[in-house]
C-alpha cells in the first residue's frame, strides 16, 4: 500500500473548514497530503470565513479543489455547509472527512469496496477506537508524515466519544446520502449530528457498516467550534436527536421532504 497509489476517481472527499487556530490549519494540510499520498482521487476543501486572506489557497496541494465562501457567522453551521457542498457533487460515492482525521489506507479501501459491492450504503471506516493523538504524538506525526508513528503509539492515546463513536469520517453512495436527507441543518454548531445521522440511516433501512481498525484524531485547540458554544446547546441538540429517533420510517421520510423544500 505504501508504494502503490489506489485509484479512487469515482469518489469525492469533502472537507469543510473554518480556520480558528494555526494547528487546525496544519492538520488540514497534513490530512490532504495524507490522502493524496495514497489515493488518486478528488478532494474538495471549502473554507468559510469573513474574508479570504488567500493563505489556505496558496498552501493546499494543487490537486485539491478549493473554494472560499464568505460567512460572517462566528459559529460554523457545518451541516448546512456540507449540504451545499454535496449539491455540487458529480461522483457516485462521497466521503465526509473532518479536518483532523487520519485512518489507515487499508480501512479506506475496505470502506469503498463495501460500497461498490453493494454490501453497505454507508460505511464508517473504523470501529470502536476514536483516538486523540495528543499534541506530542501529533507533532511527531507532522514531522515524519508516516502513519506508522500513530499506529505504534496507540497505547499512549486517549479514546474519545465512547462507547460507539461514529463521527470524524464516513463514506456513502451519493444517491443514498441524498435520499436519506443528507445533513440535518437543525444541528447548528458543534455536536451530536453524527449520532443523529446514523440513527436516521437505521430507521430508513439503509445498510451501515464499520471497518475494523482505529481512527486517529490529530489534537488541536478547542475553540467555540469544537465544543458546545453555549450552555443550552447540549440540551437543544439532544432533544433534536431524540425527536428524530422517535420517528417511524414514514414520519422520517415526511420530515426529509420538508427539509428538501426549505433547502431548495
Amino acid at each position: 500500500m505504501k508504494n502503490n497509489i489506489v485509484k479512487l476517481k469515482d469518489i469525492t472527499f469533502f472537507i469543510p473548514i473554518k480556520i480558528d487556530t494555526v494547528n487546525r490549519l496544519e492538520n488540514l494540510l497534513a490530512v490532504t497530503e495524507f490522502l493524496l499520498k495514497y489515493f488518486d482521487t478528488n478532494i474538495n476543501v471549502w473554507e468559510y470565513g469573513c474574508w479570504n486572506n488567500n493563505i489556505l489557497s496558496k498552501l493546499l496541494p494543487k490537486e485539491v479543489t478549493y473554494r472560499f465562501v464568505e460567512d460572517y457567522d462566528p459559529i460554523f453551521h457545518r451541516t448546512r455547509y456540507i449540504n451545499d457542498m454535496i449539491k455540487r457533487c458529480n461522483t457516485p460515492y462521497i466521503s465526509l472527512w473532518d479536518t483532523d482525521i487520519i485512518v489507515s489506507p487499508r480501512q479506506v479501501v475496505e470502506a469503498v469496496d463495501l460500497l461498490k459491492k453493494g454490501e453497505a450504503d454507508f460505511v464508517t471506516p473504523y470501529k470502536d477506537k476514536f483516538l486523540d493523538t495528543s499534541f506530542i504524538i501529533r507533532e511527531l506525526y507532522l514531522k515524519v508524515r508516516d502513519i506508522d508513528v500513530l499506529e505504534k503509539n496507540i497505547g499512549k492515546m486517549n479514546e474519545l466519544y465512547n462507547p460507539d463513536p461514529v463521527g470524524g469520517v464516513f463514506f456513502a453512495g451519493t444517491d443514498a446520502y441524498v435520499s436519506s436527507g443528507m445533513e440535518n441543518e437543525n444541528f447548528y454548531g458543534w455536536g451530536r449530528e453524527d449520532g443523529e445521522r446514523v440513527n436516521r440511516w437505521r430507521i430508513l433501512g439503509y445498510k451501515h457498516k464499520h471497518v475494523l481498525g482505529p481512527l486517529f484524531h490529530l489534537s488541536h485547540e478547542r475553540g467555540e467550534n469544537s465544543r458546545f458554544h453555549s450552555p443550552s446547546q447540549n440540551d437543544i441538540k439532544y432533544s433534536e436527536l431524540l425527536r428524530i429517533v422517535s420517528m417511524s420510517k414514514e414520519e422520517l421520510n415526511n420530515e426529509i421532504k420538508a427539509w428538501k423544500r426549505t433547502q431548495a
